[in-house]
């Protein structure tokens, strides 16, 4: 799969998320806690967008009236209907045998694994300071 520069990892921040378009397709990258995810942006229910989802964390019941809350920030919930997805697997909590989000493998690598190529040519020294989140698509 090809790799797509999407943002320098300091312009995502832990909690945020970014949309990008790759070839096309439109791809959300969220940061958890300095780890990236991306999913596709389509809820495979109806469509809606999981950009404009909320984040929230997953809520579990043993019996009536006791509640745990835990993984804060690692659910998202389309806008739409409610549906709700694990953001670091795509799993469905609505229908987790048969439906969950379209997930993409991302990476940081930093500037200088970026610019290598078959070719060779006269060069300068660069100093690169950043990291860019880099999704496959």
């Amino acid at each position: 799969m090809a790799k797509h520069v999407v943002a320098a990892a300091a312009d995502i921040p832990p909690g945020t998320r970014r949309l990008a378009e790759i070839d096309g397709r439109r791809i959300v990258v969220f940061n958890l806690g300095g780890k990236f995810y991306a999913l596709n942006n389509r809820c495979p229910h109806r469509g809606g967008s999981l950009f404009h989802g909320k984040q929230t964390g997953l809520v579990e019941s043993t019996e009536p009236g006791r509640y745990c809350y835990s993984r804060p920030g690692e659910v998202i919930r389309c806008p739409w209907h409610g549906w709700e997805f694990d953001i670091r697997t795509g799993q469905s909590w609505c229908d987790p045998a048969r439906v969950r989000a379209r997930r993409y493998a991302v990476s940081v690598e930093p500037g200088t694994r970026l610019v290598a190529g078959p070719y060779v040519a006269e060069t300068v020294p660069v100093l690169i300071e950043n990291e860019y989140v880099v999704v496959e698509a």
